[in-house]
């Protein structure tokens, strides 16, 4: 069964040229053609012709951990701005557009990337490159516009982080984690600093990033190749790379040689809980193994109700309602394993932190039990097949991983990677990473006068 599935997951890579298209193989449904242009913008185009939509999605190699010190939030901020106004179109045409074509655009921010997308029917692709190109190079920005998107982020930190005490708590567990690096810095920034953001932050932080050699151009749905590329060549071919686009380095986090804690008190807090987080390696390009492993480990641990942390805490001892262990590996720097803990009535945060601690040292004594490991093993299988029946997915995993510095070839490689993963390499990996002098632990607890 498992070698029935495994060719239903085979990816085919081909750089493109004029006078040969890769050829799509045998019980294959994906197929990947990869080129790039000559100011360095690399596009990827992935083929379903299933039905007559595609996504068009413009990755940049640039983050909130990317921002210079002093202008969190610049990233994000900037994001917004590119909704207004270019040397062709007003302020909000573009979403407009594509409303008015039946389709649907956004953009998101995250520490290591800057994405905008549209889906849309597969007619409109040439639309869709007009204007994305356009942006990338001629926006306008007034004063007025810095004024106005300036109050929506800070009411959008306002609704989304200072109004929920889960959100501050986990702010400030990732700056505790992150001394040095910019992944303590929450991405939609400091509001001490949100609220000095101004034109010139925007400007500069555009100038210096947004360009087609820090790009990638990922196109997913029913498309072709050959017009992808000729379409790329005259809208985003034409626009000059920036020369002076600066290395990717970043300050790094030292040695972490004592486990680190924290209590968060907060009135507002309707359920208490303990959380834990460890420094952790993230996926490498051709090194994929040991992130493979970790990935495998949080779903073992903590991955469903059938886990190693429910089956202890929620039904053995019932000491818990709710377990949950997290880990994605999909960052440019070092990432963090992570895991809560809600205890259930009655039960304090120390007791469940005990029992977590417990439970722990009881699986890596006892080791993987094999059946769970194969029937995590081929759940995955599946739903990496089911996963690309959605364009917006596989044009998302491409460009995340493209611009977290992997490559086409360790997105096809994962798959397999994961299932190569043995019980063994997974308990070396849980005695790696899961050390206290690497850790924070957090208590989110109600405010003084509540007995814990």
């Amino acid at each position: 069964m498992i070698r029935a599935l495994a060719l239903f997951v085979a990816i085919f890579v081909t750089a493109l040229t004029t006078a040969t298209l890769p050829v799509l193989a045998q019980d294959n449904k994906e197929l990947v053609t990869s080129f790039t242009l000559d100011n360095g913008m690399q596009v990827i185009v992935v083929e379903d012709h299933r039905a007559p939509v595609l996504q068009h999605m413009i990755w940049y190699r640039t983050g909130s951990a990317d921002e210079p010190r002093g202008v969190s939030g610049v990233a994000h901020f900037l994001e917004h701005l590119l909704f207004k106004a270019t040397d062709t179109m007003e302020a909000g045409e573009l979403s407009a557009t594509v409303a008015a074509n039946g389709g649907r655009d956004n953009a998101f921010t995250s520490y290591d990337y800057t994405a905008y997308f549209q889906r849309v029917a597969a007619d409109r692709l040439e639309l869709m490159m007009r204007m994305e190109s356009d942006r990338m190079v001629n926006i306008r920005l007034t004063q007025d516009n810095i004024k106005t998107e300036r109050d929506v982020i800070l009411e959008e930190r306002n609704t989304r982080t200072e109004n929920s005490p889960r959100a501050l708590f986990n702010e400030q567990m990732n700056a505790i984690q992150y001394f040095n690096h910019r992944y303590g810095v929450p991405v939609i920034g400091w509001k001490h600093e949100m609220v000095t953001l101004d034109l010139e932050d925007a400007l500069s932080f555009y100038r210096t990033y947004y360009a087609p050699n820090n790009a990638v151009l990922v196109v997913s749905g029913d498309v072709d190749p050959k017009e992808v590329h000729a379409l790329a060549q005259t809208y985003y071919g034409v626009i000059p790379a920036n020369p002076d686009l600066p290395e990717r380095a970043r300050s790094q986090e030292p040695p972490q040689t004592a486990a680190r804690r924290m209590t968060y008190r907060d009135a507002r807090v309707a359920q208490p809980y303990v959380s834990r987080s460890y420094l952790a390696p993230e996926r490498n390009s051709g090194e994929q193994e040991k992130a493979a492993a970790l990935f495998l480990l949080a779903e073992i641990l903590g991955g469903g109700t059938t886990s190693f942390l429910t089956e202890k805490m929620q039904f053995e001892t019932q000491i818990a309602v709710y377990t949950g262990v997290f880990y994605s590996g999909q960052s440019l720097d070092q990432t963090t394993f992570d895991m809560i803990v809600v205890p259930a009535e009655g039960v304090t945060l120390q007791e469940a932190e005990d029992a977590m601690d417990a439970a722990l040292v009881a699986f890596v004594q006892g080791g993987v039990d094999p059946d769970q490991l194969d029937r995590i093993k081929m759940q995955l299988r599946a739903s990496q097949i089911y996963a690309r029946d959605n364009v917006d997915g596989i044009a998302n995993r491409y460009g995340r991983a493209l611009t977290t510095g992997l490559t086409i070839a360790d997105v096809q490689a994962w798959p397999d990677v994961l299932q190569a993963v043995t019980g063994d390499d997974i308990i070396a990996a849980a005695r790696d990473v899961l050390r206290p002098e690497t850790s924070v632990t957090g208590w989110l607890m109600r405010d003084e006068g509540e007995n814990q």
